[in-house]
Order: structure tokens, then sequence, then C-alpha cells
């Protein structure tokens, strides 16, 4: 059995509402306080320590391995007592880390605080959302409520680097980091403790619910095409974004072109999850996200071929962004729709964690190939996770 067959105990619509727009402020806060804000402070951090931009770099990397060992335990705790402790705790944690950044003065001192950081962003943004919303909502508003929260999030996130900078050039990176501190204890950690199901409200819940365990699940080929599909579009597309702007330097754009084109990435995210919402009802969301990796593929090996052409660039980065937005939406609902409710965190957690290795490891690669190669390379990435959707557009969930 894998998908949902009895009536579910669900939250009344008002909280349910809440629980989108409490979603929404505290993802973007904890992305804005703990991802966001690197690439803006990082040349004065460098300056600070005395150090290299790579050493300072690699902190975001010692973020990403930590959440990928806290996935799974993380998960496993969001399925048996809920989200209130979990995203709570997960907010304080976060605000400590972002202080604990804001002091530091050595490049120690700074991985201690991005491996707290690894470990809040596991515990309180989207993937521990996620798991909430799957559980409090019934699957014809599930869809619509993960829109909503990445709809805002990654328009919020985008939309706030000029805030960023201007603060980062009025107080320094310090103040910067201890104001992103202060906002982020005041909001994310009342608004979690608020807004999210007590542990038995969850376990109510979730009583009424069906799911495969998490140790079914690895042995059902479904989850394997799962797992290559989404690991080879967050790998591919995470190399991608850290290299863009370098590669378009270096095959003649201006700096204002190669800084300016990358936001197509995020306008197309925006936009694919409207498109992928609104046709949700006619077009099966498998299809569709083959589709979009698809796109993704082809848009990455046609790069190398666009020269200087700024409309032909243009269309090749935004299919990344096609690829990027509807993996954030078709992830959780396909599980859910596979796989069920009651034990969604822990199957979503282990294609986190080989994601999250992906997402480390896919970046050092394509920096060693440079120029074009790493192009095709994401490219060809990209094209095996449109190839093991492709089963998946025939095969009904639990097969």
């Amino acid at each position: 059995m894998t998908a949902e067959t009895s009536t579910p105990v669900l939250l009344a619509p008002t909280p349910r509402r809440l629980l989108v727009a409490v979603f929404s402020v505290t993802s973007t806060i904890g992305y804005v306080a703990m991802v966001q804000i690197l690439p803006v402070i990082l040349v004065p951090i460098t300056d600070d320590l005395g150090t290299s931009r790579t050493a300072v770099t690699a902190a975001s990397t010692i973020s990403t391995l930590i959440g990928a060992f806290a996935a799974i335990p993380v998960g496993r705790i969001l399925d048996r007592h809920g989200g209130r402790v979990v995203m709570t705790g997960g907010s304080v944690i976060g605000a400590v880390a972002v202080l604990l950044w804001s002091q530091v003065t050595s490049l120690a001192l700074l991985y201690v605080a991005f491996a707290l950081i690894g470990l809040s962003l596991v515990m309180s943004t989207y993937e521990s959302a996620f798991a909430v919303l799957v559980v409090a909502t019934d699957p014809h508003e599930r869809d619509r409520a993960i829109l909503a929260v990445t709809m805002i999030a990654g328009l919020a996130t985008y939309l706030v680097y000029p805030l960023l900078g201007w603060m980062n050039s009025e107080f320094g990176w310090r103040t910067t980091l201890m104001v992103l501190s202060v906002t982020l204890a005041v909001t994310s950690v009342p608004g979690h403790l608020w807004a999210i199901p007590s542990r038995e409200a969850h376990q109510s819940s979730v009583q009424e619910r069906t799911g495969v365990p998490i140790g079914t699940a690895l042995r059902q080929r479904r989850f394997w095409l799962l797992l290559v599909a989404f690991v080879a579009q967050t790998g591919s597309a995470s190399a991608f974004l850290l290299l863009v702007i370098t590669y378009l330097v270096d095959v003649g754009h201006s700096t204002a072109v190669a800084t300016a084109v990358p936001v197509a990435v995020g306008a197309l995210q925006i936009l694919s999850r409207l498109v992928l919402t609104t046709v949700a009802r006619r077009v099966p969301i498998a299809p569709a996200t083959a589709f979009a990796f698809g796109v993704q593929a082809a848009g990455l090996l046609l790069l190398p071929l666009a020269g200087l052409s700024i409309p032909l660039t243009l269309l090749c980065v935004a299919a990344v962004g096609l690829g990027q937005g509807v993996s954030v939406i078709a992830r959780p609902t396909i599980l859910a729709d596979s796989f069920g409710v009651a034990h969604f965190a822990s199957v979503l957690a282990s294609i986190t964690v080989p994601m999250a290795l992906a997402r480390a490891g896919l970046p050092l690669i394509a920096t060693w190939l440079g120029d074009w190669r790493f192009l095709v390379m994401c490219g060809v990435v990209a094209l095996c996770g449109a190839l093991a959707m492709l089963p998946l557009t025939r095969q009904r969930a639990g097969t």
C-alpha cells in the first residue's frame, strides 16, 4: 500500500492558511539569513579574516554536508512527533549560528557557525515545512500550499539582494548578520511555536493516514528512479549556478550582462511553478517533471553554442530555472502520491541526503573541468535525470 486510502483528519482551513503564511515568512528569512547573505558579504569576510575566498566558500560545503547527515534522523523525528519542536528548535539554532557568524575571527569559528547553519536549514526550512504541510493538508490542497510557500520565499529571496547590499555597505557585514540573527529569532521561533500543530495533533492526523515505511520504499524501483532523477537535476543545477557568471565573462560577455543573465533562473522558477499548478489537473506531474528536466538538459547542452547572443543565452539559462522551479514542487508531491504520508519525512530525507551530496560534489567536478566542458557535464547529468523520470510517466504508484 502506498498512497492514502482513508479519509484524513485535517486541520481546519484557518490554521492551514496560517501555516502557509508562517512558512512563507520563516523560510524566506531563514534562507536570507543563512544562505543568500553569503555571496553579498563574501569579500569583506575574506578581507577581515585574511584568508582566501575558496576557504570562506568552503563553509557552505560544510553546511551542506552537515545537513545531509542530519536529514534522516530529523525526518524520523518529524514522522513520529511532528514539526513544532523540530522547526522551533531549528530556528533557535539558526539564530545562534548567524550571531556566532557575525563574531567570527577565524576560519575554525566560521566553520562551526556553518555546521550549525546546516543543521538549522534541514530542521527549519523547506524540507521540514513540506513534511508538516503534507500531513496537515489533503492531497487537493497540498500542491497549492507548497506552491504558495515556495513562490513567496523564492521571489523574496531574489528581491532582497539590493537590501542586503545596502545593509552591508552602510553597516558592515558583522552588523548586517546581527540584524539578520535578531530578525530570525523574533519571527521564526515564535512563528513555528505558534502555528505548527502539536505532537498530539500530528499523531492524530497520521493515525488516519497510510504510507509506506522507508524500508519498503527502498525496495521499490520507483524510489530509486525518483532518487536518480532529483539528485541529477539538483547536482546539475547547483554546479551550473556556481560557475555560470564566470563562464559568461570568459566567453566575452560584459560583467553587467553576466551578472544579470542568471536572474532568468529566478524568473523561470516562479513562472514554472505557477504553470505547473495551473495545468496540474490536466497534465500529470511526472510527465511535466520529465519534460522540465529534459528542457534543463537541452539548455545546458546548447549554451556553448549560444556564443555572445544574449537572447539565446537567456533562453538556455532560463531552461535551468524551469527545471529548478518544477523540481521543488514535484519532489514532495510525487513522493507523497507514491509512498503516502505516514512516513513521508523519512522517505523525503532519504532522497535529500544524496541530493545534498550532489550539491556539494558536482560543483567541484565542474570547477575542475572548466570552460564549456562543465556545461556538457551538467547537461548530461540533467539528461540522466529526465530519462530516469520517463518510466514513471507510465508507472502507477506502488509498482
